[in-house]
């Protein structure tokens, strides 16, 4: 019976045309560098004042589920990620792409992307309040672990030496430190500049570690962008069973690490991503080729980043606690239309959440056919000589830029950032681990100082706590077991010596 109701409230034409709408909405905002999914959530926030609860929440809920997607398009297309977990595989699609393979690692994005959102949702539909009751148990002690073990992966997944890759998180780490948002609320690295008060801009920083940087590559060494034809409907989808059949494991693995860690309130879809990519490394039987252009991260990570969106709904809707920044606007939306979040919104009114389970599950799917559409017009940059496309790049990154501070300052970032990202691929060092430091940065500081605090300097508290403690335990493994190889490996090459 209230599945039958949530049916006609879902199944309207004005509901599923505003879904049509939201959804190329949000691939146009998320496929353009600088502007991100909270954006485009954000943007679509006062049109939703004059719709109907359902039609309101189908539109910000597709929206998102589609700009979320579409920041993957620009970092197989140019290597540009369009957001921080997207950074997390962006080496490999981008050098899928250069090889020649541009439709089968869109191909992996897009269908493994609506796989990982399906699963996400199910388990919304099936187990929010169980994983609702297991989030409400991390405390900061926790979230200390977990941000921990998401910089850990960083280093270790990044390609080249592992040393590198801490240099590079170094670099975040550091710029996360600029500002006033810590414990004393002293301002620390800002030079007297006010602007930098509030901390270094992440999406300018983002632009221009990856975007500027490019450009500024190009500039000083031309070359050819690696051609392909438009791929056919076909030629998306051609190799997607194959891989489908190949790591159903890491499918299923990928899902449930990204809906967990997504239900977490503030861990969020980057966390997910990066942890992802890592377990797909480590279990993988060809290591070695991860960043190299292999599909498999693509796969495991790239459902992550989708189920953790999911994810994120399940304390939104059970306790009325913002999983990520999107829920928060969502949140505003929900009480706005009389649909207050909580256990008794259950009760209350259960036909509008079946019904927001129903657009759930048809925005993943509507994003098949909507992302085939966006990859036709995407890939016909790579049809663009290089002489053209970096300059209309350049003007985007300064346009996302000026709009995220709506000043000049965010472009001074943006080049600024650009320049560095520039030395750094000079140097052979990996620019993703930087990206996941300022991004994690502040996450980390917080949580420790909280922890610190409660436990007046006790680092044992940070292992009292059954969860805590199993996270501390991983993420000291993480660090300490390729010591210990190492020194094995040493030490059996001097005694064989």
């Amino acid at each position: 019976m209230v599945l039958t109701q949530a049916l006609e409230l879902v199944l309207t034409p004005q509901v599923l045309l505003v879904m049509l709408a939201s959804g190329a909405f949000g691939l146009f905002v998320g496929a353009i560098p600088g502007l991100t999914a909270t954006m485009a959530t954000a943007l679509l926030v006062p049109v939703t004042f004059f719709m109907e609860p359902v039609p309101a929440i189908a539109a910000i809920v597709t929206a998102a589920a589609m700009a979320i997607f579409a920041g993957d398009l620009p970092g197989a297309l140019l290597r540009i990620p369009g957001t921080p977990a997207s950074a997390a595989y962006v080496e490999d699609s981008w050098r899928m792409t250069r090889s020649g393979h541009a439709a089968d690692a869109l191909g992996a994005l897009l269908v493994f992307s609506v796989i990982g959102g399906v699963l996400g949702t199910l388990v919304l539909i099936f187990l929010s309040s169980v994983l609702a009751e297991v989030a409400l148990k991390f405390s900061s002690f926790e979230y200390f672990w977990l941000v921990v073990l998401g910089l850990s992966c960083a280093i270790f997944v990044a390609p080249g030496s592992a040393l590198k890759g801490l240099v590079s998180l170094c670099v975040g780490l550091a710029a996360a430190t600029v500002g006033l948002d810590n414990p004393a609320g002293q301002s620390r690295f800002t030079f007297g500049n006010v602007d930098l008060m509030a901390g270094v801009p992440f999406i300018p920083a983002l632009i221009g570690l990856f975007a500027a940087a490019e450009v500024f590559r190009a500039m000083l060494a031309p070359t050819r962008l690696a051609r392909a034809e438009r791929p056919a409907l076909r030629g998306i989808f051609s190799r997607q069973w194959t891989y489908l059949r190949r790591y159903p494991v890491q499918v299923l693995r990928g899902s449930a690490t990204g809906t967990v860690i997504g239900a977490l309130p503030g861990a969020g879809a980057d966390i997910a991503a990066w942890i992802s990519y890592a377990i797909s490394k480590r279990f993988s039987r060809t290591p070695e080729r991860f960043g190299q252009g292999h599909p498999e991260g693509l796969v495991e990570a790239g459902a992550s980043n989708n189920a953790a969106v999911s994810g994120a709904w399940i304390p939104a809707l059970v306790f009325g606690i913002p999983g990520d920044s999107i829920t928060a606007i969502v949140i505003g939306v929900l009480y706005i239309k009389g649909m207050n979040p909580g256990p008794t919104v259950f009760l209350m009114q259960p036909q509008l959440i079946y019904a927001l389970f129903i657009v759930f599950l048809l925005a993943n799917l509507l994003m098949l056919p909507l992302g085939w559409i966006a990859i036709q017009m995407g890939t016909r940059l790579l049809a663009v000589p290089q002489s053209l496309l970096m300059p209309v790049i350049l003007l985007f990154c300064i346009v996302g830029s000026f709009a995220i501070t709506n000043s000049l300052f965010g472009v001074v970032v943006m080049l600024v950032f650009g320049v560095i990202g520039f030395a750094m691929e000079e140097a052979d060092i990996p620019i993703a681990p930087a990206i996941l430091g300022l991004v994690l940065g502040p996450m980390l500081e917080k949580n420790f100082i909280t922890s610190m605090i409660k436990s007046d300097g006790s680092m044992l508290a940070f292992f009292e706590r059954p969860i805590a403690a199993g996270l501390g335990v991983v993420a000291i493994l993480f660090w300490l077991v390729p010591l210990i190889r190492m020194m094995l490996q040493r030490g059996r090459q001097v005694t064989d010596g």
